[in-house]
């Protein structure tokens, strides 16, 4: 996928920042990095941040460093790792090469030792309750501009004022895997009095006795994130570490270990997250949905991981497309999920080859076609893109219809099909519904019809006026199909500050079996997306085997629109 055109991902404040540091001589080249936490899948909540981090290397003919930050390894493994390079790929961005925290996990605490030896850093064997508390805490719903005013001051640790002899043996010994976990931590000694709760002598280390994905046994202690990250920033070369605003509070912290050590000076630079309603970032909470089998997997096509997306039928385009299209802002804000439903819609509406399906399929008869015979007529394949060409759909005798085209007494304004009603079959015959058949509960179960043989492809002679046109399918000729009908899988637009047993959408998934689809549908891959014609756009499941699956990606119109409305009055 070209990405080239989407420039405008990267929003101007780091445009002009960056340009601003290679003029004045700061750096001499750019360099980014992709940081994510391989702990689970990666979800569209992360699509802004490595668009904007692999664009600002792009437009500065820089480099992008895909860096996995395995610092917990009790939480991480292989799994996620090849899943997060596969998912990135998938989205269109391209690195220089792939790297580890674990790489720098050697010189990292050769870092800390030296912080230790300048009296910087002490072992503290406090328990974490005993760290919180005399850290001290925020009071609930305080800003962080308003810490200073908020904070008292903390309480020193009574480990504080080791010597570095003590220290260094401790810490050694600590590495080494002679003390349980939880019973000692490194911290850097900064400022107990400080406003900001994170420069109050923040946790470097801590012991965790759980083999590593890589580094297998050799650590019995691992580096707090914030410990790591600006480090290996510096390590590796960043220039620019672009983050989302919740790191602008770590950002002095970054800034005092870079100083102290005489590091080179990455550059740190926030932007606005992305907020997307009735989207779940929690990764707890969506491994709980997983694992409590809420959801089929963390490729289930109601969750807004990558993966999700990919098997929902997303292309990767229409993401780029929308993350260009959200402005620029450095505030924190909350986008509409119909906002990324329309942008699937109209990448979908250029790109998607149509087809007919019928998914409540109700038996229409022509009485005077002849039993035997079939044809084959021209269908369009794309209106959008003349150059999609077009197929021959099959028709005979017996077609089935959508159960919503047809009303034995129709409501006001209903021009589809009725006794004594004309309509249009699409790229066939006009027809007249005649008459119906019943079962014995009174059902319709069969719509029997006659078509004017005048009128194929949908022409009408003699001028007469037709007002609606519905779509089929050949009885004799149609695919019966699986078709899984998703909807939001959350009833609220927050759904990260809800208990997820009063939040989850029981409706999210309807499985449509037997659906019918016209016969050219044989040759769609999975991963292929479609419009079935008036009714949504599909996209062929892995599931497929002797009988099609298709997932619905996206309605042709906001059907949310309505039932919010609704709801609402």
């Amino acid at each position: 996928m070209d990405l080239n055109k989407h420039s405008s991902v990267v929003p101007s404040f780091i445009r002009e920042a960056i340009a601003e540091d290679l003029k004045n001589g700061r750096f001499n080249y750019v360099r980014t990095r992709l940081p994510p936490e391989p702990n689970g899948y990666l979800h569209i909540g992360h699509c802004k941040a490595f668009l904007i981090d692999y664009f600002a290397a792009k437009e500065n003919d820089g480099e992008l460093i895909l860096r996995f930050d395995d610092t917990n390894p009790s939480k991480e493994g292989t799994e996620y790792v090849e899943a997060i390079q596969a998912d990135a790929a998938w989205l269109g961005i391209k690195w220089a090469r792939v790297t580890f925290a674990s790489d720098y996990f050697d010189l990292l605490y050769e870092w800390a030792v030296r912080l230790v030896k300048m009296g910087l850093a002490y072992v503290d064997d406090q328990t974490q309750e005993e760290m919180s508390a005399s850290r001290g805490t925020l009071p609930k719903g305080t800003k962080w501009s308003d810490t200073e005013s908020a904070l008292k001051p903390g309480v020193d640790s009574p480990y504080r004022n080791r010597s570095v002899e003590e220290n260094l043996d401790l810490l050694g010994r600590m590495k080494d895997g002679e003390f349980a976990e939880g019973s000692r931590v490194l911290r850097a000694k900064i400022d107990m009095a400080h406003p900001n709760l994170l420069l109050r002598d923040p946790v470097m280390y801590r012991i965790i006795n759980t083999s590593h994905h890589r580094t297998g046994n050799k650590w019995h202690i691992y580096p707090m994130y914030d410990w790591s990250h600006g480090q290996n920033d510096s390590m590796e070369g960043i220039t620019h570490s672009l983050c989302s605003n919740e790191y602008i509070i770590h950002r002095p912290l970054y800034e005092w270990f870079l100083e102290k050590l005489g590091a080179f000076p990455s550059r740190q630079i926030e932007f606005s997250r992305l907020n997307l309603t009735y989207t779940m970032m929690s990764k707890r909470k969506l491994r709980k949905l997983v694992e409590e089998g809420v959801v089929r997997g963390w490729d289930d096509p109601r969750l807004t991981t990558l993966r999700g997306l990919r098997r929902r039928g997303v292309p990767p385009a229409a993401l780029v497309e929308f993350i260009s299209s959200l402005g620029e802002t450095n505030n924190d804000s909350w986008v509409e999920m119909a906002k990324l439903e329309a942008v699937i819609r109209n990448e979908l509406n250029r790109t998607a080859p149509r087809r007919m399906a019928v998914l409540h399929p109700l038996k229409l008869v022509i009485d005077n076609y002849p039993d035997d015979e079939s044809e084959e007529l021209e269908a369009v394949n794309n209106p959008e893109n003349p150059d999609a060409g077009t197929r021959m759909v099959n028709f005979s005798k017996v077609l089935y219809i959508e159960q919503d085209d047809f009303r034995e007494v129709p409501p006001p304004k209903y021009y589809r099909l009725f006794p004594g009603n004309e309509v249009r079959l699409r790229y066939a015959y006009i027809l007249k519904c005649t008459h119906v058949v019943k079962d014995d509960g009174g059902n319709v179960v069969e719509v029997h019809c006659t078509y004017d043989p005048a009128t194929r492809g949908g022409n009408t002679p003699d001028g007469r006026k037709i007002k609606s046109t519905i779509h089929w399918v050949s009885a004799r000729h149609a695919v019966p199909s699986e078709v899984r009908m998703y909807d939001r899988l959350f009833t609220v637009e927050r759904p990260d500050d809800g208990e997820l047993e009063a939040i989850v959408n029981p409706d999210s998934l309807t499985i449509l079996d037997p659906a019918y689809v016209e016969a050219s549908v044989d040759g769609f891959k999975p991963g292929e997306t479609l419009q079935f014609e008036r009714m949504g756009y599909f996209c062929t499941d892995p599931d497929s085997g002797e009988k099609p699956v298709f997932n619905l990606t996206v309605g042709l119109r906001d059907a949310w629109v309505k039932i919010e409305k609704k709801a609402g009055e």
